[in-house]
């Protein structure tokens, strides 16, 4: 009797798990995102006055109909290395413009540059923006001092975010991420001229019909070139060297200068 039991149970089974396969084969796979750059270094000299990059683009496994109807979104990022931000305000004082308050913020991206295929408002929800920290608008600045009040932060904040767009460093983009086919795609991004060296991160994030799906990324190095390469090298190997020689090229400078205009 329990061998017969057994054998029902084990037939059952085997019919349930054949049932559920056809289930299983319709589910369509989950769509991603990949990326590359079409150069994966930037050279810049002192004539530099800012470049586009490229970066292409494939969605994988994407759905026909969702594609041509329109409703996958791309936004691409290209993000600066992080570095400590000092804000300061400046007040009249006696006619004087000087300093008067500051405030530090701490792992800053020094760029940060946005391209999209659609407004940012008409590709997904603030709140979206907001948990995958996407837009120079929802990039957290933290703060080094923590106890400061929350008015002054928010305050500062804004005026970082304001220089930094007005730098041309935080940058959009809009249109900037166009489709070449159902798959393929193409954003443009910029390079402001006074881009800083070092490590920079691409990051490609991918919507449908509105929901976040994957994010893909790709990192760029950007550096000096020819003599002012050499220069950088030395100022940051040989940094006390380097501060000698300054400092006697300027005394240098200034004693010839009051020998060529002295007046005696």
């Amino acid at each position: 009797m329990a061998g017969a039991r057994g054998f029902v149970a084990a037939v059952w089974l085997t019919l349930s798990v054949v049932a559920a396969l056809p289930a299983l084969a319709q589910t369509p796979p989950t769509e991603n995102i990949q990326i590359g750059l079409s150069t994966d270094n930037v050279s810049i000299t002192a004539g530099f006055s800012g470049a586009d990059l490229t970066i292409f683009g494939s969605l994988e496994n994407a759905d026909p109909l969702v594609a041509r109807q329109g409703r996958y979104d791309v936004i691409v990022v290209l993000e600066g290395p992080a570095r400590p931000v000092v804000v300061r305000r400046k007040d009249r004082v006696l006619g004087i413009w000087i300093n008067l308050e500051s405030e530090t913020f701490e792992n800053v991206p020094v760029s940060y540059s946005v391209a999209t295929t659609r407004p940012l408002q008409d590709v997904t929800d603030p709140n979206s923006y907001k948990q995958l920290s996407l837009g120079a608008s929802n990039l957290y600045m933290q703060p080094a001092d923590a106890g400061d009040s929350p008015a002054t932060i928010q305050e500062f904040t804004a005026a970082l975010r304001e220089r930094k767009t007005a730098t041309g460093l935080y940058s959009e983009n809009v249109g900037g991420v166009q489709f070449l086919s159902q798959n393929l795609f193409r954003a443009t991004v910029r390079l402001a001229p006074n881009v800083p060296v070092g490590t920079h991160k691409a990051r490609a994030f991918l919507f449908k019909s509105g929901l976040f799906v994957k994010e893909s990324s790709a990192q760029l190095e950007i550096r000096k070139s020819g003599f002012e390469q050499s220069i950088f090298r030395v100022a940051h190997d040989y940094s006390f060297l380097y501060g000698v020689f300054a400092v006697s090229l300027a005394m240098l400078t200034g004693w010839l200068g009051r020998l060529v205009f002295r007046k005696d």
